[in-house]
């Protein structure tokens, strides 16, 4: 099996979660992360997310799932703590075609949640396509400890210079060799940064107007 790797924006999509105890928390703090818009089926749910629900931060209806819970839905995940209802979910989402996921659950699965570093808009993903989450989570571990913690402020203003750089300089060989030199040089807020002079360097560029 080979999957696509990509990373999906869900700001304001409606995701549904079929369930609210530990296995559905943490993917419902995911797409919260994400900026999707959740909304919970469970007949119970965590204190922590009937505060979510209380802050309307989601929509929690408590309740058992019906099949027409998934129409309108972007994706589904199934997080309930039995398989048969999981399994119910999946054949559901698929039978309107809707991306689902049934948690700790690979065959009934569309897509995977990976295990994810994060440095502000930096993210590295790791994925065993659900053969072994717990070597996933060790990688992540391993690649934790060795990334800078200031990546993430770092990466905002290389985004920054590289905006600048693409309205300052055609396309082509020599913005592209410019924009990855930058991509390996320290970039700082101040005017005499080695790298802003470097990006705004327009007497040896042709600027385009």
């Amino acid at each position: 099996m080979s999957l696509l790797p990509i990373f999906l924006k869900l700001t304001s999509r409606r995701c549904v979660v079929i369930g609210a105890g530990n296995i559905a928390a943490e993917k419902i703090h995911s797409l919260l992360q994400s900026e999707a818009d959740v909304h919970v089926i469970a007949p119970q749910a965590l204190p922590e997310l009937q505060s979510l629900a209380a802050e309307k931060r989601i929509t929690w209806e408590q309740r058992v799932f019906e099949p027409s819970d998934v129409e309108g839905a972007f994706l589904v995940i199934a997080a309930t703590s039995t398989p048969s209802v999981n399994h119910h979910v999946y054949q559901t989402a698929v039978a309107h075609n809707i991306l689902c996921n049934a948690v700790d659950d690979p065959p009934n699965c569309d897509f995977y949640f990976g295990s994810v570093v994060r440095r502000g808009d930096l993210q590295v993903a790791i994925s065993t396509a659900g053969e072994s989450p717990a070597l996933a989570q060790r990688l992540r571990r391993e690649i934790d400890e060795q990334l800078p913690h200031d990546l993430g402020p770092w990466l905002s203003s290389l985004g920054s210079l590289r905006r600048d750089v693409l309205a300052a300089y055609y396309p082509g060989e020599e913005r592209k060799m410019l924009l990855h030199r930058l991509a390996q040089r320290d970039v700082c807020d101040s005017l005499s940064c080695p790298s802003r002079q470097l990006a705004l360097a327009r007497e040896h560029a042709e600027v385009a107007r």
